[in-house]
């Protein structure tokens, strides 16, 4: 498989729903273990890739967060616990969790795959030229009808996603597939 790298999204992607369930009372969607395993099979390199505020404001644990989802199999887990007040660059839609990714493991961003839900993950993954792939749970089918109905604006109405998924199980079909049609 050519992709070097995916990243993915926690709340609304993986499982949960619109809203932040943390470590412990969060759920994975049926079949998403199976498909992180697929891609780990395939050799993929599988990073989180969230934002979780609830951390500065001590209602959870990075630590937490790091022990769950590497027990989902993720890899390496990049995370975000800063409030969208704080300005910092890590918070999605900025790209610095993508750029540190890149940095520590040698990736060539163009090469990488996100996956998410919303238009936030899109924007990060478009600044450094990720493969984009959004998917309808979560706040992913609001994310789309307002994409569809041209309700974005400025840098966010320039993203147009590569692939748009009823959910994570369909976009690892997907990811699978065109890595197998580059081999």
């Amino acid at each position: 498989m050519n992709i070097q790298a995916i990243f993915i999204d926690r709340d609304g992607t993986i499982g949960g729903g619109k809203e932040v369930l943390y470590p412990g009372e969060f759920q994975l969607f049926p079949h998403v273990a199976n498909s992180i395993q697929q891609l780990k099979n395939a050799g993929v390199l599988i990073c989180s890739f969230t934002n979780q505020p609830g951390i500065s404001r001590g209602e959870a644990t990075v630590d937490s967060f790091f022990e769950e989802l590497i027990n989902f199999g993720f890899d390496n887990v990049y995370l975000c616990p800063h409030q969208h007040t704080e300005g910092c660059p890590c918070r999605k839609p900025a790209s610095g969790m993508l750029q540190k990714a890149a940095k520590e493991n040698i990736l060539d961003l163009r090469k990488c795959v996100v996956v998410g839900d919303r238009w936030t993950d899109l924007v990060a993954a478009d600044e450094v030229g990720c493969i984009k792939i959004l998917v309808k749970t979560g706040s992913g089918e609001e994310a789309y009808q307002k994409y569809i109905h041209n309700e974005y604006f400025g840098r966010w109405a320039e993203v147009t996603p590569d692939f748009v998924a009823k959910d994570f199980n369909e976009a690892v079909r997907w990811i699978i597939n065109i890595g197998n049609a580059h081999e």
